[in-house]
């Protein structure tokens, strides 16, 4: 798989699938998950209300993912997934490497082969970003699939700087 690092904005992706860092009510939010719905418009609302009205009663738990149409945006679909808060006292990385591997998965069940990620729950559930980036590459390096680039869009400079300290170090 190829592993590309892109300092932008992830709803102006022109890939199979973008991932959505949403909150467990798949109604839409702030960061990223609010920027997915306004540009994806209502077609991806009406989809998670679906989602919620039949199998995500509760909502969507942390580490699960799902997919919806991606609406107006650049993509074919959206997988939604949610992030762990980060927590001083309980090591919820695998957690975090779930929503990886599982966005990954749902991909491959789609036939998906370019995904965008975000740096999931490093807005405002806090996982510090160097943590977060070095999770995210090593899931999606040991990820088992058929996808065939993989690119994370990473909002500021400091973000990419992160993940590419943590690309160049699982890559030896």
């Amino acid at each position: 798989m190829d592993i590309e690092l892109v300092q932008g904005d992830i709803t102006e992706q022109h890939v199979d699938v973008i991932v959505n860092a949403a909150n467990s009510s798949l109604l839409g939010g702030g960061g990223v998950d609010g920027a997915i719905h306004r540009r994806g418009g209502p077609e991806i609302l009406a989809e998670c209300r679906r989602l919620r009205d039949t199998r995500y009663g509760k909502g969507l738990p942390s580490g699960e993912a799902v997919a919806t149409t991606a609406g107006r945006l650049p993509a074919r679909w959206v997988v939604h997934t949610v992030g762990p808060v980060h927590s001083a006292t309980e090591d919820r990385s695998a957690v975090l490497a779930s929503c990886y591997t599982r966005s990954l998965r749902v991909a491959d069940e789609l036939g998906a082969t370019t995904v965008a990620f975000p740096a999931i729950s490093t807005g405002v559930y806090r996982w510090p970003m160097e943590d977060a980036a070095r999770i995210a590459v090593e899931a999606v390096q040991a990820a088992s699939t058929g996808v065939r680039t993989c690119r994370f869009v990473l909002f500021d400079a400091p973000a990419y700087a992160a993940f590419e300290r943590a690309l160049s170090a699982a890559r030896g």
